[in-house]
């Protein structure tokens, strides 16, 4: 399981570094398909429907904390128009609120990455306490800042 979710992981970054040049919001649907399955994994450890591995902790951490550090960066003026997008006008109209929840985002995920150690999350409970603020981050960007 490690070395698959290792090679998604490499997977979802290749394509989304072929995308970046040329559509920002094809590269932030690909980094959202690549956080909602790590977030998937995650919820799916913490209501046990999934075996808890510190490996399978790690990795998850590992694809939100990578989406923290580069979602931002793919909001440039104009990319709110034409094209099928979740992206709220809030994110132009308050771009200070914006980036606040980008912060919080990059916070919470680094926060995790070093709680996770070098093996990741050695059980449960402390998989729960490194992930949880990370997606109470998700829930409050997408209220805020997606379109429904």
């Amino acid at each position: 399981m490690q070395k698959t979710l290792i090679a998604l992981s490499l997977i979802a970054a290749t394509a989304t570094a072929a995308f970046a040049a040329d559509d920002p919001i094809a590269v932030r649907k690909a980094l959202m398909q690549s956080n909602g399955a790590a977030a998937g994994l995650a919820a799916g450890m913490m209501k046990k429907e999934i075996d808890y591995s510190p490996a399978a902790g790690k990795a998850a951490i590992a694809a939100l904390h990578a989406t923290a550090e580069s979602f931002g960066e793919f909001f440039p003026e104009g990319s709110d128009m034409g094209a099928d997008t979740k992206a709220s006008a809030a994110i132009w109209e308050n771009p200070e609120g914006w980036q606040a929840e980008l912060d919080q985002f990059k916070a919470a995920a680094a926060a995790a990455t070093e709680a996770s150690g070098r093996a990741g999350p050695a059980d449960l409970a402390a998989f729960q306490g490194a992930v949880g603020p990370i997606l109470g981050t998700c829930k409050s960007c997408h209220e805020k800042f997606q379109t429904r």
